[in-house]
C-alpha cells in the first residue's frame, strides 16, 4: 500500500514539474486579474507579436486563434481563398448575402444563421482534421447602405439605422452564443465608420455632423456593442471629417469611453500603410504606428512590427502603451475560452465529440432553405400569375444568365453544393413538366423557348465578382463590389426581358441581385417580379418553393428602389438629409423601403395603445388585429413608423421604430403587439452630449411598408 502511494506521489511530482500553471489560467480570478497577470509574463517581443491577427503565446501554452470572414456563412475558402495558410480546404454552409438576410426582417432567424456559422467556426478550429481556423469572425457589416451605388451594398443590412441596429445585434448574439461566461466565436464588426463608397476610399473623407454620427452612421455599431455584446470592430479605410478612421479620436472618445468597448479595434487590410501612401497623414510609418496605438488600434492587418519597434526605440510610444492595446485582444481570447481549459466552456468539444461536419447535415440544408425562402421579395404579381399550378402547366422556359448558376461573392466560402434556379425548378416541377433552358438570346434561343412554353421565367442580375475581372473593375457599369462602385442602376439584360415578354405574356422576372435596379419598364409591363440576393446554396430550391406556392413570399426591401440615377445626390455627399433614404427622399419610389407582397391579403384593425403619453425609459405596447382574408397562409411583416410634427430640431419625415414578422393562416386572425420605446424616439443633443427625449406630439403609423399605412395614432411625450 505504501509503495502504491509512493508511485502516485512521484507521478504527481513529474506531471507538476512539466505542466506549469499560471494565475491567468485560474477561472476563479477576475478577468482583469487574469489578463494583467498574462501580460506581466510576456517579453516585449511577445507583446509586439500580440498586436497581430494571430494572438498566440506558445511558450505559455496559449494556442490563440486566427481571424476569418463570415458575412453570410464562414468564408473558409471561396473566391478570395480565405483559408489560413497550410489549412485543409473545406466547404462551409453558405447563406444568402447579408442584404438578403436583412430582407427577411427576422432577427430570430438572423441569430440562428449566425449561430450555425459559429458552430462551423468552432468545428474547423477544433476538429483534428482541420484545426486551423479563426474564432474571431469579421462580421457583421454594420455600415449603412445609404446609396444603392455603393459597391459593397451586398454586405450591409440596408439604409435604415433602426433595422440595421436590430439585425446587427441579432447577428452578434448568434456568433457569440448565449453562455454567460464564454463566447462560441467573437464578432468583429466592420467597417467603422461611414464606409459606403468604394472609389477613392483610400483617401476620401466622409463628412457629416455629430447628430448624423450618433443617430445614423455609428448607430449599428453602437447597438452591436451595447446590446449585442460585441467587443471588436474594424476601422474603415476612409477619413471621417478629415481624419482617417484608423486614427480618429472617436475610437477612444466614443466607442471605448461612451460605449464601453474594451476588446479589439483592428485596422483594415493595408490601412496602416495607407496613412502614409494615400492619406499622406503622417511623415513616416513609425509615427503612424505610434498614432494608431494611441488612437486605440489593438490589431494590425498588415506588416507593422518593424514600425512599432522603431516607434518604441524613438520614444514615440512606450511598452505600457502596447500592454494597454493587447489587453483588449486578450480579453477577447479569454471570452473565447483560450486562456483556460475549463469544463464550463460549452463550446470546447465542438468538432471533438461531434465529428460530423456541420455543413454536411440535413439541418444545415433546411436552415439555408428557410432563410432563403424568407428573404425572397415579391415585387409584383398582376392577376395572381403566381403561384404557378403544376397540374395546369405542361412546359416552362427558364431563361437568362442568372438561371443556371449560383455565384459566390468575394466574402463567400465554398458551399458544399449549389442549387441553381434552373435545377430548383426542375426539382419542383417533376417529370411531367417540360423545362426549356436558354442562357441568352443567341440565335433567338430565349424567344423560341418562351414561345414554345406555357410560362417563361427570366433570371437576370449582377455578377458579384464582375466575371473575375481585376480589382477595382466592373464588367458592366451597373456591377459593383469591393473597391468599385456602380456607375449605373439600369440593367442591360432588361432588353431580353422585353423580347421574352413579347413572345410569352406569362413571363415572370426573377431579379438575382446584390442591389436595387431601376427596372422601370419591367415594373410597368412584366406581370410578376421576384427579388432574391446572390450566393445561397439553396437559391434554386427556395425560388421554386415560392414560384409553385409551397411557400408564400414574405421578404421586404431594406433599400428604396428608385427609377432614375439622377434622383441620387452625389455619392460623396454623406448628408442624408439632402434626399437620401426613405426618411428624406424627394422623389416617388419605384418600390419603397419595407415593400413586399405575399400570395394573400391582410386586414389591419382595432389599433389600441396602452396609454397616450410616454416618458423617459418607458415603453408603450401598440396592439392591433391582423386578419388573413385570403386563401393561403403567409407571414406578414408588420411595420411601425413615426413622425415628429412638433420637433424643434431637424428630424426625418418618417422613421421605422418597430416591426414584427408573424405567420397567419388563411382565414385566421391574430393579435399583434409592437412595443414603442421612448429610447427609440430620442435625438442626439449636441450641447448636452446625450440622447434626449423631446417633448411634444409624436405620430405613429402601422402598415406593410414605409408607404402603405393601415392604422395610425399619436402620443404625447411628457
Amino acid at each position: 500500500m505504501r509503495k502504491a502511494i509512493l508511485i502516485i506521489s512521484l507521478v504527481f511530482v513529474h506531471l507538476s514539474s512539466h505542466a506549469q500553471t499560471y494565475p491567468f489560467q485560474n477561472t476563479n480570478l477576475t478577468d482583469d486579474e487574469r489578463i494583467r497577470n498574462l501580460i506581466s509574463l510576456l517579453t516585449l517581443e511577445e507583446k509586439i507579436n500580440c498586436l497581430s491577427t494571430r494572438i498566440s503565446v506558445s511558450r505559455l501554452g496559449i494556442k490563440g486563434t486566427h481571424t476569418v470572414e463570415g458575412l453570410h456563412g464562414l468564408a473558409y475558402s471561396g473566391p478570395a481563398n480565405w483559408a489560413v495558410k497550410g489549412a485543409k480546404a473545406s466547404a462551409t454552409t453558405t447563406f444568402p448575402q447579408a442584404i438578403g438576410l436583412a430582407e427577411m426582417w427576422d432577427p430570430e432567424m438572423i441569430q440562428q444563421v449566425a449561430g450555425w456559422e459559429a458552430t462551423e467556426c468552432r468545428y474547423l478550429a477544433q476538429n483534428k482534421n482541420f484545426g486551423v481556423s479563426g474564432l474571431i469572425v469579421f462580421a457583421p457589416n454594420a455600415d449603412l447602405g445609404r446609396d444603392i451605388r455603393w459597391g459593397r451594398t451586398e454586405e450591409c443590412y440596408g439604409e435604415d439605422p433602426y433595422l440595421t441596429g436590430i439585425l446587427v445585434t441579432a447577428f452578434v448574439k448568434g456568433l457569440q452564443g448565449n453562455n454567460e461566461i464564454y463566447w462560441k466565436s467573437a464578432s468583429l464588426m466592420k467597417h467603422f465608420l461611414a464606409n459606403s463608397n468604394e472609389n477613392n476610399r483610400a483617401y476620401n473623407s466622409s463628412d457629416f455632423d455629430e447628430r448624423l454620427f450618433r443617430e445614423y452612421y455609428s448607430y449599428g455599431f453602437y447597438k452591436g456593442v451595447t446590446e449585442g455584446g460585441s467587443q471588436a470592430f474594424m476601422a474603415a479605410y476612409n477619413k471621417y471629417n478629415g481624419i482617417p478612421c484608423t486614427v480618429n479620436p472617436v475610437l477612444r472618445n466614443v466607442t471605448m469611453k461612451d460605449w464601453g468597448l474594451r476588446g479589439i479595434i483592428s485596422t483594415d487590410g493595408g490601412a496602416f500603410k495607407q496613412l502614409i501612401t494615400t492619406h499622406a497623414y503622417y511623415s513616416s510609418l513609425p509615427v503612424a504606428a505610434a498614432e494608431c496605438i494611441k488612437a486605440g488600434i489593438t490589431m494590425f492587418l498588415d506588416d507593422y512590427r518593424p514600425s512599432v519597434k522603431e516607434a518604441l526605440e524613438k520614444g514615440l510610444i512606450t511598452e505600457k502603451d502596447i500592454e494597454e492595446a493587447i489587453y483588449g485582444n486578450f480579453r477577447v481570447l479569454l471570452k473565447l475560452g483560450l486562456l483556460d481549459d475549463s469544463r464550463q466552456n460549452p463550446y470546447s468539444n465542438i468538432g471533438i465529440t461531434d465529428t460530423i461536419a456541420p455543413w454536411t447535415k440535413q439541418e444545415a440544408r433546411e436552415l439555408v432553405r428557410k432563410a432563403t425562402e424568407k428573404s425572397i421579395v415579391l415585387l409584383k404579381n398582376e392577376k395572381m400569375l403566381l403561384p404557378l399550378q403544376k397540374d395546369k402547366i405542361k412546359s416552362i422556359a427558364v431563361i437568362g444568365p442568372s438561371a443556371n448558376s449560383v455565384i459566390s461573392d468575394w466574402y463567400s466560402g465554398t458551399p458544399p453544393y449549389r442549387i441553381s434556379i434552373l435545377q430548383g425548378i426542375k426539382n419542383a416541377a417533376g417529370e411531367n413538366v417540360t423545362i426549356r433552358f436558354a442562357a441568352g438570346n443567341k440565335a433567338d434561343s430565349a424567344v423560341i423557348a418562351a414561345k414554345e412554353s406555357d410560362v417563361a421565367i427570366v433570371c437576370i442580375g449582377n455578377h458579384p465578382l464582375s466575371y473575375g475581372l481585376g480589382w477595382g473593375q466592373n464588367h458592366v457599369a451597373s456591377d459593383g463590389r469591393e473597391d468599385v462602385d456602380r456607375q449605373a442602376i439600369t440593367i442591360e439584360q432588361e432588353d431580353m426581358v422585353r423580347l421574352v415578354l413579347a413572345a410569352n405574356p406569362k413571363t415572370i422576372l426573377v431579379m438575382v441581385s446584390s442591389f436595387p435596379y431601376a427596372i422601370n419598364w419591367s415594373a410597368e409591363h412584366v406581370p410578376a417580379i421576384l427579388h432574391v440576393s446572390q450566393s445561397s446554396q439553396e437559391m434554386g430550391n427556395a425560388i421554386a418553393e415560392v414560384i409553385f406556392g409551397k411557400v408564400s413570399p414574405s421578404g421586404r426591401l431594406v433599400q428604396t428602389w428608385i427609377s432614375s440615377i439622377d434622383q441620387l445626390p452625389p455619392i460623396l455627399d454623406y448628408n442624408i438629409r439632402n434626399g437620401r433614404t426613405y426618411m428624406y427622399k424627394k422623389h416617388a419610389s419605384l418600390y419603397p423601403f419595407g415593400f413586399g407582397l405575399t400570395y394573400t391579403s391582410f386586414k389591419y384593425s382595432g389599433l389600441k395603445a396602452e396609454r397616450n403619453s410616454l416618458k423617459n425609459n418607458e415603453v408603450i405596447n401598440l396592439t392591433f388585429n391582423l386578419q388573413n382574408d385570403g386563401t393561403l397562409g403567409s407571414d406578414e411583416v408588420t411595420q411601425l413608423y413615426v413622425s415628429f410634427p412638433d420637433s424643434r430640431v431637424d428630424r426625418p419625415g418618417i422613421a421605422l421604430k418597430g416591426f414584427k414578422r408573424i405567420f397567419v393562416d388563411k382565414g385566421e386572425s391574430v393579435k399583434v403587439s409592437i412595443p414603442l420605446r421612448a429610447s427609440d424616439l430620442t435625438y442626439w443633443d449636441i450641447d448636452k452630449q446625450a440622447f434626449i427625449l423631446e417633448k411634444g406630439k409624436v405620430k405613429y403609423f402601422i402598415g406593410s411598408s414605409s408607404e402603405d399605412f393601415k392604422l395610425h395614432g399619436e402620443i404625447l411625450i411628457e
